[in-house]
């Protein structure tokens, strides 16, 4: 099956050390709600990526992706179910201790090979969300305050600030604030933000809806159905960037109370962030049409609301960056300093980060590299490939056929959409 009784005597004496699983905010204290898991799956999926659905629309059509948002919102929890099958048929087989993570279900069925191969792409994953983060305030940064009446994001990315890029300027005006602020060594003091980031999403996410349907209303504009097989990775790029969160699944499955109801829970929370997705994006096409942006803010305009929304988000992602390079500080330190805390390795970290995000012109062609290349592997290759190799003895033809299957669409799409991600982003 891939794994034997050794590797699960291994996994009983590994030491208690930070890991890629270890909360963000503390220890877990009582085990959740129904409602209180449907809560915690919306807030680890929902994040900055919906601001580039709209573009994604524009790009591959509407009615292309709303296809793709739903088919890979099934997908997606399909493998995070499969994450959970495969624990709970390890922790059922004498000599297996229990899983807590990902990282740990790697080691599990294929040993410290699967471990660091998890590991990579944890740190690559939430990484890339961080370097995304930093695009959308460098550039939400240069439309607010240095942008001029044209509506292209070349118009303020290419404004420039003491002979810097005003995108460049904003990104470099970030570091220091972010060195301070990230060689804090517990993160209990920014838990608050944590709420604040909620809030302000869907505070951000009601306001830009409003302001597109009211649009909408009053003048639509054009729009297409199909973008063409060209921006087919693309699309799917964005789409599986949008619902990153596998991570966190065994999390959300330990700490529930009813765990024979996560299944249920899960399902209803997925379909529930896929319409409200598909809202979004189709609003915020529907409004601009061929004049959508990469970042959907920046169609707003420049009045007091707009302002404040966009800053809002500025705010939310900066003091977010921290939490979500925590699990690579931790898989880093634990690496390449035994688990103990180093602060010249996270500002190196942290200047690396910052440099990749003055490199990538474009929002939403980030948001289809990372999606494309790292979580299409967290997402769909690793699940599949799990599941497979723990359960395969047990399965029909129709459940080998169904993981084989996705593990190929897995590296077909990594592999695809990761090349046409890269020609867009340096040679278009």
């Amino acid at each position: 099956m891939g794994f034997d009784k050794e590797a699960g005597s291994s996994s009983r004496t590994l030491t208690p050390i930070p890991r890629e699983d270890t909360p963000l905010l503390g220890k877990p204290r009582q085990l959740s709600s129904q409602a209180k898991t449907f809560a915690n799956v919306f807030i680890a999926i929902v994040g900055a990526g919906v601001l580039g659905l709209p573009y994604a629309f524009k790009r591959t059509g509407w009615l292309t992706g709303l296809l793709m948002l739903f088919s890979i919102a099934a997908l997606t929890y399909h493998c995070m179910m499969l994450l959970v099958r495969t624990r709970r048929r390890l922790e059922s087989v004498d000599g297996f201790s229990k899983i807590a993570s990902f990282g740990d279900l790697g080691f599990t069925v294929c040993g410290w090979i699967g471990r660091v191969v998890v590991d990579i792409m944890m740190v690559l994953s939430q990484a890339g969300f961080c370097v995304s983060y930093l695009i959308f305030i460098g550039n939400t940064m240069a439309n607010l305050f240095n942008s001029g009446p044209a509506t292209h994001v070349a118009a303020y990315v290419s404004s420039s600030i003491w002979g810097i890029s005003a995108k460049s300027f904003y990104i470099w005006g970030c570091l220091p604030f972010q060195l301070g602020i990230n060689s804090i060594k517990t993160l209990t003091h920014l838990a608050p933000l944590s709420i604040f980031a909620d809030v302000v999403d869907l505070g951000a996410m009601g306001v830009v809806m409003a302001d597109e349907a009211g649009i909408v209303w009053k003048n639509g504009a054009n729009v297409q159905a199909f973008g063409g097989l060209s921006v087919f990775f693309y699309g799917m790029g964005v789409a599986v960037y949008a619902f990153e969160g596998i991570g966190m699944a065994l999390h959300l499955e330990s700490e529930m109370e009813d765990k024979r109801k996560f299944g249920k829970i899960l399902a209803i929370a997925m379909a529930f962030i896929a319409l409200m997705y598909g809202g979004f994006g189709l609003l915020g096409y529907l409004a601009f049409g061929a004049n959508t942006r990469d970042i959907i803010t920046a169609n707003m305009g420049k009045g007091l609301i707009s302002t404040i929304v966009q800053l809002g988000l500025c705010i939310n992602l900066f003091f977010t960056f921290p939490l979500m390079m925590h699990p690579v500080y931790e898989i880093v330190e634990r690496r390449l300093w035994g688990g103990r805390y180093c602060i010249w390795l996270r500002w190196l970290l942290v200047l690396l980060v910052s440099l990749v995000a003055l490199m990538v012109p474009n929002f939403g062609d980030f948001l289809s590299l990372v999606g494309s290349s790292v979580c299409c592997g967290l997402g769909f290759v690793l699940p599949s490939l799990f599941h497979l190799l723990v359960c395969k003895e047990e399965m029909g033809w129709i459940g080998l056929s169904t993981d084989v299957g996705i593990f190929v669409l897995g590296l077909v799409l990594a592999v695809s959409g990761t090349w046409y991600a890269l020609t867009e982003i340096f040679f278009s």
